[in-house]
């Protein structure tokens, strides 16, 4: 159906080692390449600068005490790249504080294919017209 996005770079933070893959795959069969993934907000944050994706997949609890929403706070000084949020729990609290950051999508686990892909393509859909 449609066009079909070219192929993106996606930062994968999840500090769940297991999901981690499972978007991994998932990424991969939706044609899309995973430039790296981390566990940690600072890591996010480094990461994103050193090889500068096109997309984020940010979880919101991470292994440090920089979260995910936290971490894009500083990538939005700098920069406004796509990210979709990935969370365990969907609380009022940390979805006010994500929707600051102007978030594409803001996905609960269990993460779904279908969602996954249809979050991509609203992050791109605007390059294709």
């Amino acid at each position: 159906m449609g066009e079909s996005i070219p192929e993106k770079k996606v930062l994968i933070v999840e500090d769940d080692m297991i999901i981690s893959m499972v978007l991994e795959r998932m990424i991969k069969k939706l044609g899309h390449q995973v430039v790296k993934k981390v566990i940690a907000g600072q890591d996010a944050i480094d990461s994103f600068f050193e090889l500068e994706p096109d997309l984020i997949l940010m979880d919101i609890q991470l292994k440090d005490d920089v979260d995910g929403i936290t971490a894009m706070q500083k990538i939005r000084e700098e920069s406004d790249v796509n990210v979709i949020y990935i969370t365990g729990n969907s609380d009022q609290y940390n979805l006010e504080r994500a929707e600051k950051t102007n978030f594409v999508d803001y996905l609960v686990k269990p993460i779904q294919m279908s969602h996954l892909k249809k979050s991509i393509n609203k992050a791109f859909s605007e390059q294709l017209s």
